[in-house]
C-alpha cells in the first residue's frame, strides 16, 4: 500500500542516517539532513509506481505528475514491470544524482534548485500518500509541494550527495515491499525468465517463481492484508520517533 510504502522509506532512512540508539549509521548525516532526508525518502519509496497512472505518485501533482505517468507505464512495459526491476532501481538513481547536480548561481549565493525541485515531488507524494491533504486538494498540493522547494533550496544541508542515496534506499525498500506479496517483482526486466511448466505444477514453487515470470517471496499475503498492517505498525512508530527527535534537535539549534 501507498502509505505503507512512504512509512518504510522513512523507516529506513532514519536507520540509515542517523546515529542516535537502534540505528545503523551507515550514512550519517545532520538533524536537518535526516529530517529532509527521511521525507524525501518517503516519497522516493513511492516512484516505481509511477508505471500506473492511477497510483499516488502520478495523481499527486496533476496534470504534470499524470503526464508523466503515463509516458513511464508506456516504456517500462505496464504496472510492476521496468520500474521493479535491477535495472528501473538504477535509473532512478541515474535521474537523482543528474538532477541534484543542477545549481543556479544567484547574488544570494548557489542555490540547489534541481535538489529542490526534487525535494518538492518527493515530499509531497510521500504527503499525499499519508492522507495529509484532503482527496480533491490539488490546489493544496501544489502550494505546499513549491513551499517545501523553496525551503529545501534556500535551507538545505550544504551537502547534497544524498540525493542518489535517498533514491536509492526508497526505490530498494518498494521493490522488497512488492517482493514479499504475492504479486510479486520482475527482478531482471527486461528479461522476462518464466518457470518451467513442472515447476508450475508444485503450489509452493509456483507461489515463489510467478508463472509470469516475477520473483515472489509471499511473507506478508496480498497487499493490504492484515500482516502488513501490524508489520507497519512499528515500523511507522520507528520513522515518527526518528523524525521527530531529529525536528526537535532542529529546533533546538534554531531556538
Amino acid at each position: 500500500m501507498g502509505g505503507h510504502h512512504a512509512a518504510a522509506g522513512a523507516a529506513a532512512w532514519v536507520a540509515v542516517a542517523s546515529t542516535g540508539p537502534y540505528t545503523l549509521g551507515w550514512y550519517p548525516l545532520d538533524a536537518t539532513g535526516i529530517v529532509i532526508g527521511g521525507m524525501t525518502t518517503a516519497g522516493t519509496a513511492l516512484v516505481c509506481d509511477w508505471d500506473h497512472r492511477s497510483s499516488t505518485i502520478a495523481t499527486s501533482l496533476p496534470p504534470l505528475s499524470n503526464v508523466l505517468a503515463v509516458g513511464i507505464e508506456n516504456a517500462s512495459g505496464g504496472h510492476r514491470q521496468g520500474t521493479h526491476s535491477i535495472l528501473g532501481a538504477g535509473c532512478f538513481v541515474l535521474l537523482a544524482a543528474a538532477v541534484a547536480q543542477f545549481q543556479l548561481a544567484t547574488p544570494w549565493g548557489v542555490l540547489s534548485v534541481g535538489a529542490g525541485l526534487l525535494c518538492m515531488f518527493m515530499i509531497n507524494i510521500a504527503a499525499k500518500a499519508l492522507k495529509l491533504f484532503p482527496p480533491s486538494g490539488w490546489l493544496v498540493n501544489w502550494i505546499f509541494g513549491l513551499v517545501m522547494a523553496a525551503l529545501v533550496t534556500w535551507y538545505a544541508p550544504e551537502q547534497w550527495t544524498w540525493l542518489p542515496t535517498s533514491m536509492l534506499i526508497g526505490v530498494v525498500v518498494h521493490i522488497v515491499g512488492d517482493l514479499i506479496t504475492t504479486g510479486g517483482v520482475p527482478l531482471l526486466w527486461p528479461i522476462v525468465i518464466k518457470p518451467p511448466r513442472l515447476f508450475r505444477r508444485v503450489p509452493l514453487l509456483r507461489r515463489i517463481w510467478r508463472p509470469n515470470g516475477a520473483l515472489s517471496l509471499p511473507l506478508l499475503g496480498r497487499a493490504g492484508s492484515r500482516r502488513e498492517w501490524l508489520l507497519l505498525i512499528p515500523v511507522s512508530a520507528y520513522a515518527m520517533v526518528g523524525m521527530l527527535g531529529a525536528a526537535w534537535s532542529v529546533l533546538r539549534s534554531v531556538i
